[in-house]
């Protein structure tokens, strides 16, 4: 019998490793039981489906017999899916950096059998090399550590321990207020890069959170430069290698400063994200390829990520066949035998393909340095891209993470209705609805959201990041659709927030339940990673359901949210992109109520309002208390109906027809 046990697992990732020769566990008591009656120290993996250096060390150490050998005689030794279990890998993460070390996946640590981490790092080749220890000699070491020196490995664990709950420890508050926003931006600008948008250096992440925050700090202050780095940004990433250009789709990130060379995965979070950015920069600027890069995001979601519930899968793989990159790159040998020499021709100069290739032995297509296409040429790549994707479409596909994850599935339900309104694509607001329809019927259990689910396996509770995306999902459906439902089950997603995650030291919420796995701290975290940070989105979505409800209840506890995370963003701007944007709806959300016969018409060009800056507020939907100021409105329309435009507490005159929308909500917010 193997002593291998993730072959029971469902998750992508861990059945990834089912028949290596390591003898895993998957995260559990029964691991840590196993650990206590040995003796021995637990050696920790967290990866991720579509993460390339985890296939690396899987295939160099974790499939060699002899190291696979090593790891079985010395350690327990678990595997986690860092996207099926965030909470944990973000207490071993955190971990890493109080040690000193840089983040980053595969995460390798080392646990005494009580689970307290004592030492680790990332990516370990199975010999040394460039500067990095070999595996082998690393366990063999940290096991003659645990064994011969077990006052060292407590100091460690103790110390690393103590400056977790340090860092969980709530900051002074601040207040931030719009002059303090506008100074943030101002001082995100010369980080810029002025030539490839982004941040300056290499690699280059979308940080779609600050992108955000030049955009709004831009359209308040009606300052075009500023908006042009976010428009600069994209076009540079809808250009670049980072993009596919025959399916759509970001990768996750590029390994240089042009947008030039991918790391292949792709996330459905970053996609997510850039939705609205796109729509946002469309509207703005007019320029077609934004929203030409946005459809063909939104075919390559219903293309390659459905799942069969019409929720929408995780991830996919950045390898194939053993090598990163090689579905997406091509020859140009091969794109003359599909297209003929002259259209080939053409495709080449155009999407920067070689016969000697522009990265190893291919070309990854890319229009970074094509200029002006003419009109003429932009209408003949049309069939050749269709040409070429289905002659891709033969290749071996990189692997599908097919778990669906509440709080990326959350993220791409809001995108998609929010740009879909905006941008008047109703088949994306139908894919939106499609799928909250699915995650609300799937993964919910005895009143509980769950985090993940595949195949038969559900993750339960649910985080606070599910429960926070789900929220701002229900929300951005309730305002492009009209429907009540949606943003009723958001209250219960943010009240189930506050009962069973809530710390009282700090007014934010803890990542976990108060009913979940025990593990060495209960994980909290005020900045953002790839995705905007939970608690931030949260307070949003508060801020926006407390227009939609009447409820200023909702409101005074999103107060409290963001009094809890304003220290830490004041000192870290780069770290904290989705706390300014949400302080900005803040101070600044424009509350679009429409009321009467008109109510619809109105609320429909309100839609048409950039949806960081509004909430649409159907009158009839909202059960407005009596002698609130949403009651006073009702009351006070005009007969045929209206719309009021307030911003805190400053409204406009009535608005009584579609096209003044705009203008309302422009001289409101000036």
């Amino acid at each position: 019998m193997s002593l291998n046990r993730l072959s029971r697992e469902t998750s992508p990732y861990l059945l990834q490793h089912k028949d290596n020769p390591v003898h895993w566990w998957p995260w559990g008591e029964e691991a840590f039981v196993e650990a206590r009656t040995t003796g021995k120290p637990i050696l920790l993996s967290v990866g991720y489906a579509a993460c390339h250096w985890c296939h690396v060390m899987a295939h160099e150490s974790f499939e060699d017999p002899e190291i696979a050998a090593l790891m079985n005689a010395l350690f327990v030794n678990i595997k986690v899916d860092r996207e099926e279990r965030p909470d944990v890998d973000q207490i071993y993460m955190s971990a890493l950096q109080q040690l000193g070390q840089s983040g980053g996946w595969p995460l390798t640590m080392f646990l005494d059998p009580e689970g307290r981490p004592f030492w680790g790092g990332t990516y370990f080749p199975p010999k040394a090399s460039y500067g990095r220890p070999g595996f082998t000699e690393v366990l063999q070491q940290v096991s003659s550590v645990f064994s011969e020196s077990p006052e060292k490995v407590e100091k460690n664990t103790q110390a690393i321990l103590a400056r977790l709950k340090k860092a969980a420890q709530p900051t002074e508050g601040v207040a931030i207020g719009i002059d303090d926003l506008d100074d943030a931006a101002r001082r995100l600008v010369p980080l810029i890069d002025p030539v490839h948008g982004g941040l300056k250096g290499a690699p280059k992440f979308p940080q779609s959170g600050l992108l955000e925050l030049l955009w709004r700090a831009g359209t308040r202050n009606r300052d075009d430069a500023m908006k042009a780095l976010v428009a600069l940004t994209l076009n540079r990433m809808c250009e670049g290698g980072i993009y596919d250009h025959l399916g759509g789709g970001f990768a996750r990130y590029s390994v240089d400063e042009i947008w030039f060379v991918p790391h292949f995965e792709k996330m459905l979070y970053d996609n997510a994200l850039l939705l609205e950015l796109l729509a946002l920069a469309y509207a703005d600027s007019g320029d077609p390829l934004f929203l030409q890069r946005a459809r063909e995001t939104v075919g390559w979601l219903k293309r390659e990520m459905l799942a069969r519930s019409g929720a929408f899968t995780a991830s996919l793989d950045a390898d194939s066949e053993g090598h990163e990159g090689r579905f997406y790159v091509w020859s140009l040998a091969e794109i003359e035998e599909v297209l003929g020499a002259e259209d080939a021709a053409v495709f080449a100069r155009i999407y920067d393909v070689t016969k000697a290739g522009n990265w190893e032995e291919g070309n990854i297509l890319n229009r970074t340095d094509a200029g002006v296409v003419s009109a003429e040429d932009e209408a003949r790549l049309v069939p050749l891209r269709e040409k070429l994707l289905a002659r891709r479409a033969g290749r071996v596909r990189p692997g599908r993470d097919d778990k669906v994850l509440a709080d990326w599935n959350g993220l791409m339900i809001a995108a998609l209705a929010r740009a879909g309104a905006f941008l008047g694509e109703e088949e994306w607001v139908g894919l939106a609805r499609t799928a909250f329809g699915a995650v609300t019927a799937h993964m919910v259990k005895d009143g509980r959201l769950a985090h993940s689910s595949c195949g038969d396996k559900m993750v339960m509770p649910g985080l606070a990041s599910d429960l926070a995306a789900m929220a701002r999902a229900g929300i951005a459906l309730a305002e492009a659709t009209g429907d009540k439902a949606p943003f009723r089950l958001a209250a219960t997603f943010l009240d189930a927030l506050e009962k069973h995650h809530l710390d009282p030291a700090t007014g934010t919420y803890f990542l976990t339940a108060d009913d979940g796995d025990t593990l060495i701290v209960r994980p909290s975290a005020t900045h953002d990673e790839a995705v905007p940070n939970y608690n931030a989105v949260a307070a949003d979505a508060l801020i926006r359901l407390a227009a939609l409800t009447g409820d200023d209840n909702l409101r005074v506890r999103a107060d409290r949210i963001l009094a809890g995370l304003s220290g830490a963003a004041a000192r870290n701007v780069l770290a904290h992109g989705a706390t300014l944007n949400t302080i900005a709806t803040r101070l600044g959300l424009a509350e679009i109520v429409t009321t009467g016969v008109k109510g619809e018409a109105l609320a429909q060009a309100a839609l048409k309002v950039p949806f960081p800056l509004r909430v649409v507020v159907r009158a009839e939907g909202v059960a407005a208390p009596a002698g609130s100021v949403t009651a006073a409105r009702i009351a006070s329309a005009p007969e045929g109906g209206a719309a009021f435009v307030c911003v805190g507490e400053r409204c406009s005159l009535p608005v009584t027809e579609p096209e003044g929308i705009k203008a309302a909500v422009t001289a409101i917010l000036a």
